[in-house]
């Protein structure tokens, strides 16, 4: 223990795991972690927060879509970060062999514990697990943190929007990446 009484010496317990259900905690701390990304600006998709009744009746149906997956990040036991493994409906057979990550998110007072990496190396090998050759996301040009973890993790920048989303009353660029999942399968045929 410190002087001050704080334990700052103590590391802090990550996790990430795949949700299939959220009790009355977890809702809270996931509610607060998306309203804290989303005031901040980052990566779920609303640009002002719509409050906690709208974003816990979201996070409900979001668990009863057969094609999204969720999945959440705790700190200390706590859900302060998420994303989505959303995988393509049973008629998109064309594009079947690919999965997309999205409204991938850490609350801001939670960041720089490596928890985006290690939600995203989780969604990754979920989406290999299930036979997917290859992982999608997009991220707005601003985003440069989000940017610079998905370079590191191999994913490639196949594509920029000039008129991705309009956020602050101005319109911003947005990043399109991809990644090779498996070697070998159709995409070597």
């Amino acid at each position: 223990m410190q002087a001050d009484g704080s334990n700052a010496s103590v590391p802090s317990r990550l996790a990430v795991e795949r949700v299939t259900g959220l009790d009355d905690d977890d809702m809270q701390g996931l509610c607060e972690a998306t309203s804290a990304a989303i005031l901040d600006g980052g990566g779920f998709g609303w640009v002002k927060s719509p409050g906690r009744q709208v974003l816990e009746r979201y996070f409900r149906g979001l668990l009863m879509v057969p094609e999204r997956t969720l999945f959440v990040g705790r700190l200390d036991g706590i859900i302060v970060s998420a994303a989505q493994l959303v995988r393509p409906p049973r008629n998109n057979e064309a594009q079947a062999m690919s999965a997309t990550l999205m409204h991938s998110y850490v609350a801001p007072y939670a960041r720089g514990h490596g928890l985006a990496r290690m939600l995203t190396r989780e969604v990754e090998s979920c989406a290999r697990a299930m036979g997917y050759q290859v992982l999608n996301l997009d991220v707005r040009e601003t985003q440069v943190a989000a940017i610079a973890l998905y370079r590191s993790l191999d994913f490639t920048h196949w594509g920029t929007h000039p008129h991705y989303a309009r956020v602050g009353g101005r319109v911003v660029r947005g990043l399109f990446f991809t990644k090779r999942l498996q070697s070998g399968g159709i995409l070597d045929a």
